[in-house]
């Protein structure tokens, strides 16, 4: 009677493991069908202000593809301190050889600015994009070396042409202008920060404006050929570049 007993405590016993096991394999193929929780991912980024030169970042990653957390590491290689800002946040400025980590949430896709707020450092290049589940877009034919026009002007003429600037292209009033004094009058009807530079003309550099924002310029100009661009990190590369054609009335 009591080997009866023993026996039946061991089948018992065996019967609990086994079905424990079969949990256990249950719940391993239920976890390896939902796959990793992609919401919790963190990237990481590496920021190098001062490279590759004083005013310019290089980051490591230009762009996530979907919506999440990145940690920045921001190091200064330049001479003189920078700070880094990008989302609504930003890091202390540090000195020459200093580092911090800097933890940002992205919510929504876009095109994110990131700049050095430092008086005069983003004007002067340390400004781009980080991109969150955007597209990537392929980059036009790099333009040709603009000459600067050397031909004088018989017949000058005033003229106005108004510039919208947006992700990542401008569209002008119009493409031909006669030479003389040229007025732009700029407005950026885009989600980023934007300017519009003349290349190679005197005084034809616009200022860097945010969403919204507008500004305006007066240039001399004559008859040839003007390439344009915008000059914040990565825009040429990604479409914002142009020509505008200067003719001579006489």
């Amino acid at each position: 009677m009591k080997h009866r007993h023993r026996s039946k405590g061991l089948f018992v016993a065996v019967g609990v493991c086994a079905a424990g096991l079969v949990a256990a394999l249950l719940g391993f193929a239920t976890s390896a069908v939902a796959g990793p929780d992609t919401a919790n991912i963190v990237t990481r980024v590496t920021v190098t202000a001062g490279k590759p030169s004083e005013f310019k970042f290089t980051l490591s990653k230009k762009k996530i593809t979907s919506a999440g957390t990145v940690i920045f590491t921001v190091i200064n290689k330049g001479k003189i301190g920078h700070n880094f800002t990008i989302n609504g946040k930003k890091t202390p400025v540090l000195a020459p050889g200093k580092s911090t980590k800097l933890t940002v949430v992205f919510k929504k896709k876009g095109s994110y600015v990131f700049k050095c707020s430092l008086t005069g450092h983003a004007a002067a290049g340390m400004i781009g994009t980080f991109g969150v589940s955007v597209a990537t877009v392929a980059p036009p034919p790099t333009p040709t070396t603009t000459t600067v026009p050397k031909t004088a002007c018989s017949s000058p003429v005033s003229t106005t042409v108004t510039v919208d600037e947006f992700e990542y292209g401008f569209k002008l009033s119009q493409a031909s202008v006669p030479c003389g004094s040229v007025t732009f009058q700029q407005k950026n009807s885009g989600g980023a920060t934007h300017n519009f530079n003349l290349q190679g003309i005197a005084g034809g550099r616009g200022a860097l404006i945010g969403p919204g924002q507008s500004t305006t310029m007066t240039v001399q100009l004559t008859p040839g050929k003007i390439d344009y661009v915008c000059d914040v990190q990565d825009h040429a590369s990604l479409g914002m570049v142009g020509s505008l054609t200067v003719t001579d009335t006489h």
